[in-house]
């Protein structure tokens, strides 16, 4: 069988009727992994969307509410645990090998039934952000990216982030000033001349989490290169919008990738 391909479907219930939810295991480079399906309930044919969570391990776990949120807006969501999380097999890599986990789950929105292939979107939240960016580099096939409080440096991250180190250190094998060249790899910042997506970038000035200066690296890449980046800078936010504005950018964001 071929990377993408659904090894196992488990029907999950749904906070809305109008979605169906599905916990899906898929492969990737060998792997079974798991993640989240989400499809309108509706007949017809739908853009796709690759969510790209958070965190590691436990921390920013795919939450069932979000990704019906998204689905409600007229899109079947593809959101993948990563590799070693939630019963999938391998060890979750940090922005490492993992990456083909999220390019194989875009070969299963691909093949999907109720998916346009040639118009699938990508999302990353968070760490997710470093995802999306090796998404679409991967997959000159992806309509549009997004990233939202989005990692862009992974050196930045290790920096920044003196609770994560430990974990950094041990998923990746060591810091930044012992390994330049894993750190560099895990940061699709040095790999954008090809980048070919509409991109937005959407982020807090407040974010504590990741700051605003992974923002402003991105869109200064984008710019060098004559890429030009959309942008959604929020003066008063941090990492996490209020409910309201957040729901309002789920909207606005979803919008701008339809009309891409």
């Amino acid at each position: 069988m071929e990377n993408g391909s659904i090894v196992e479907r488990q029907v999950m219930p749904s906070p809305s009727p109008a979605v169906r939810l599905e916990i899906v295991t898929y492969l990737s480079e060998g792997l079974k992994v798991k993640g989240l399906l989400a499809e309108p309930v509706q007949d017809g044919v739908y853009d796709g969307f690759l969510y790209l969570r958070g965190g590691i391990k436990n921390v920013g776990k795919v939450r069932p509410g979000r990704i019906v949120q998204f689905a409600s807006e007229g899109f079947v969501v593809m959101a993948p645990f990563y590799r070693g999380n939630q019963g999938g097999e391998g060890n979750e890599d940090f922005a490492g090998e993992d990456r083909y986990d999220a390019l194989h789950a875009l070969t299963l929105l691909k093949n999907h039934s109720k998916v346009i292939n040639e118009r699938i979107h990508v999302f990353g939240f968070s760490r997710g952000g470093v995802m999306a960016l090796f998404a679409g580099l991967l997959d000159r096939d992806v309509k549009s990216v997004v990233t939202w409080g989005g990692v862009s440096d992974m050196t930045l991250t290790y920096e920044e982030r003196e609770d994560m180190r430990r974990m950094m250190k041990r998923v990746i094998g060591g810091t930044p000033s012992k390994y330049p060249e894993r750190y560099h790899w895990r940061t699709p910042l040095y790999e954008l001349e090809d980048w070919h997506a509409p991109i937005l970038i959407i982020h807090g000035m407040h974010d504590q989490n990741v700051s605003v200066q992974h923002a402003h690296l991105l869109e200064n890449r984008l710019l060098e290169l004559g890429i030009k980046a959309e942008t959604m800078y929020f003066e008063e936010y941090t990492h996490y919008f209020p409910p309201a504005v957040n729901r309002k950018v789920v909207k606005d964001l979803t919008a701008w990738m339809k009309k891409q």
